[in-house]
């Protein structure tokens, strides 16, 4: 018991000491920590000499870092690690219709650390300005021509700042004569775009290509369909993240983020519009003619109106059975003019007219059912039926709702290897931003799965350790906040103490049964357990007489039966005159009262 009082007043000093620092921290801005260790200095001093020593963190695993080199072959690859943009042409070109102002690609790139970047030498391409027009691009070592190699771009994206409205993908520009990357523009023929893009609250992932119409030579963009995945977290997280772009020979596609899969589908069936136009279109010079009848249903032309519809009938009238409520003050307005009202100084009657008080409600209505002309609430009308209108019936000459007819479309084609699309020669950013310095780092473009895993694991794979290493755990971000407030520890302290104390609290306060040995250590009296043990034995007896007795009477009855039936043989022999002495002294030898019970 004394142990238990002993960690309740312990418990209630921490608690007192601890609600005492926590005003103390309110009271003073930017002398808390000095005040409060002052104040909890004999509190907690004898925790902080039990405590470890946790003022210096456990040193942060060094992640070192080394520009990743492709491990097989590829047609780009691009890490930035040099700090400078050699092989990178900015565009000097101008949007057309578009003012002068803005129509220059004039937005700045750099190649920078990222911010607060866990791995020194590490650089990337940023997007330096903002509400400007970026365009800069490279070309590959060899076009890329698709045949029967699969088609893989990756690139890592940061928004450092987040991001309002802007994108963030690339562009695989189209192998073609006209193709010069000092005028690399809006319009400049690509092949595939691919990447982040955001606006408002619509997040996107585009993947489009362009189709080349066989029969007429036109290019029509082909958009994939949107994924199923919620993007927000890649556009606000302010952490990089890897995008990648996998097209295989089969038409397959597949998009991933951080190597996890968010949208795949077949280039014939899932993109809009579809690669390939219908074989059959509506004719479009076909039309409906005059005769032909939509209506499913029409009004019944045999139909009469009752004549007893009245169609003048209003739909509410007064209520005749109404009364006045009492009190009504009839003579009285509901508003009158506001007694305390004053003109304004500045009120010019010649410019503002007559100066009238506002009005307002009047107060002798307040206490009354209601002022002014009474009048007889309305009700519905049971006579009211409305216009009369003839019901409706099925329309036998219904035809069903008419359709152009079908003509085979003359501009079908089929492309079944939508695959094979214009080889492209090189890669391109063209952007426009309202958020600056986006980071953009490690681009490869190969045929292999492999050495995009392998390049991904060199770059971004160190970025993600490496931010993985530098955040604290659990245990480390309390430490860190303890050592800002010293307070904490106590917290910390009636968080681990408070629930072992309940745990004792009702764990010893349980009653006590006294042990036989205490009783013979003193004269206190033992209750009387012989007593009990005699009583339970005779109520055990008890049971077993009434079981012994139940038995007895069942096997008495059966003896009973089988003498009755004997008996009734012999009395057929004999005379009439004794039968009913017979029956009776059967009667009477039958009774349970007149036999004793049988020894066994």
């Amino acid at each position: 018991m004394e142990l238990k009082w002993l960690l309740y007043v312990t418990l209630l000093a921490l608690g007192t000491l601890t609600v005492r620092a926590h005003d103390l921290d309110d009271d003073n801005d930017g002398d808390d920590v000095v005040d409060i260790e002052d104040d909890l200095d004999d509190g907690i001093e004898e925790v902080e000499e039990s405590k470890p020593d946790t003022s210096t963190p456990p040193p942060t695993p060094k992640v070192t870092y080394r520009p990743p080199v492709p491990t097989g072959e590829v047609y780009f690859a691009e890490s930035f690690d040099k700090g400078t943009l050699d092989g990178w042409i900015l565009s000097r070109a101008k949007k057309d219709d578009t003012d002068d102002e803005i129509a220059k690609y004039d937005g700045k790139w750099e190649v920078q650390d990222m911010k607060d970047t866990k791995l020194p030498g590490d650089k990337g391409l940023v997007l330096v300005t903002r509400a400007k027009h970026h365009a800069i691009s490279s070309r590959l070592s060899k076009p890329f021509v698709f045949d029967t190699k699969p088609l893989i771009i990756q690139y890592e994206v940061n928004f450092q700042n987040g991001i309002e409205c802007g994108g963030a993908y690339v562009k695989l520009l189209s192998k073609t004569p006209e193709l010069n990357l000092d005028q690399f523009h809006d319009k400049t023929p690509y092949t595939i775009m691919f990447g982040p893009d955001k606006c408002g609250e619509d997040y996107k992932l585009h993947f489009i290509f362009r189709h080349k119409n066989p029969k007429t030579g036109k290019y029509e963009e082909k958009h994939a369909k949107r994924p199923d995945a919620d993007l927000k977290t890649y556009f606000t997280d302010k952490k990089t993240h890897l995008y990648t772009l996998v097209l295989n020979p089969d038409n397959s596609f597949e998009i991933l983020v951080d190597q996890t899969v968010v949208n795949s589908g077949n280039l014939l069936n899932d993109m809009s519009p579809p690669v390939n136009p219908p074989r059959e279109i509506e004719d479009p010079n076909d039309q409906k003619p005059e005769d032909w009848d939509e209506r499913p249903k029409i009004p019944d032309p045999d139909a009469v109106k009752p004549d007893d519809w009245d169609e003048d009938a209003p739909a509410k009238i007064a209520d005749e059975n109404a009364v006045k409520p009492e009190g009504w003050l009839d003579d009285e307005p509901e508003y009158v003019a506001d007694p305390d009202a004053e003109k304004p100084e500045d009120w010019d009657e010649d410019m503002d007219g007559e100066w009238e008080a506002p009005q307002i409600a009047n107060p002798k209505c307040e206490t009354a059912p209601g002022c002014g002309t009474w009048q007889r609430p309305m009700i519905d009308n049971p006579n009211y039926k409305g216009k009369w209108k003839p019901p409706m019936i099925d329309n036998v000459n219904y035809q069903g709702i008419w359709k152009p007819r079908k003509i085979p479309n003359p501009d079908f084609f089929e492309d079944l290897e939508p695959f094979k699309m214009t080889p492209f020669s090189a890669v391109g950013l063209e952007l426009w931003s309202m958020t600056s310095d986006i980071f953009f780092d490690n681009f490869i473009i190969c045929t292999e799965r492999a050495v995009a895993d392998d390049w991904a694991s060199d770059g971004w794979g160190l970025k993600k350790a490496a931010d993985g290493a530098a955040e604290p755990g659990v245990v480390g971000q309390m430490m860190a906040a303890a050592e800002e407030r010293p307070w904490l520890w106590v917290v910390y302290i009636l968080t681990v103490a408070l629930p072992v104390f309940l745990v004792v609290l009702f764990c010893c306060s349980g009653k006590k049964q006294t042990s036989v040995a205490e009783y013979k250590k003193t004269d206190a009296p033992q209750p009387d357990v012989m007593d009990e043990e005699k009583e339970e034995e005779k109520d055990k007896g008890d049971k077993e007489e009434e079981e012994e007795e139940e038995a007895n009477e069942e096997k008495l009855g059966s003896d009973a039966d089988i003498g009755s039936a004997s008996q009734e043989e012999e009395e057929e022999e004999d005379d009439e005159d004794r039968k009913p002495a017979s029956e009776e002294e059967e009667t009477v030898n039958r009774s349970p009262r007149n036999r004793k019970p049988r020894k066994d």
